[in-house]
């Protein structure tokens, strides 16, 4: 089975400048994820990368008629996509996680709190990817990038 290479991206908050210079030197990539808080940039990221962006949206978009969960397939693996505003991400991801659990993810996307994260528990992969904008809590700009295939490959990326 060949690997799915996924870009993952959040907290755009319209200014996409930094994310569509990473993402262009990530291609070749499948899809792009983008986590809300301006999800509608993701529609200017696929016109301008040329890659299908699957979003979900988050606190800030409110006329967005996207959900606030979803939950994809790629290569036999479930990932698990959510804002993190509902889930208290800003002060632990213990709610997420467990969301995650019952959902039988095998990889938790979110965004919300504009601070990279990236560990694993129980199996199970727990990426934000940041934000490519407006990084808090001394973090760079950041996105992230998924290779999903029989195993899963996952890395946080500092934007240059």
């Amino acid at each position: 089975m060949e690997s799915v290479r996924i870009a993952v991206v959040s907290d755009t908050h319209g200014d996409i400048k930094q994310a569509v210079h990473a993402l262009n030197r990530l291609l070749p990539l499948d899809f792009i994820l983008h986590l809300g808080d301006y999800v509608g940039d993701g529609v200017e990221l696929e016109k301008k990368i040329g890659v299908q962006v699957i979003g979900v949206k988050g606190n800030c978009d409110f006329t967005s008629k996207l959900p606030e969960d979803r939950l994809i397939e790629v290569a036999d693996k479930k990932i698990f996509m959510t804002h993190g505003h509902h889930y208290d991400v800003k002060w632990n991801q213990q709610r997420l996680f467990y969301k995650g659990l019952e959902m039988n993810a095998d990889i938790i996307l979110f965004g919300h709190s504009h601070v990279p994260v990236h560990f694993e528990a129980d199996g199970v992969l727990v990426i934000n990817p940041g934000s490519t904008s407006h990084p808090r809590g001394n973090s760079e700009k950041s996105c992230a990038l998924l290779e999903v295939g029989k195993n899963i490959k996952a890395e946080l990326l500092i934007l240059a």
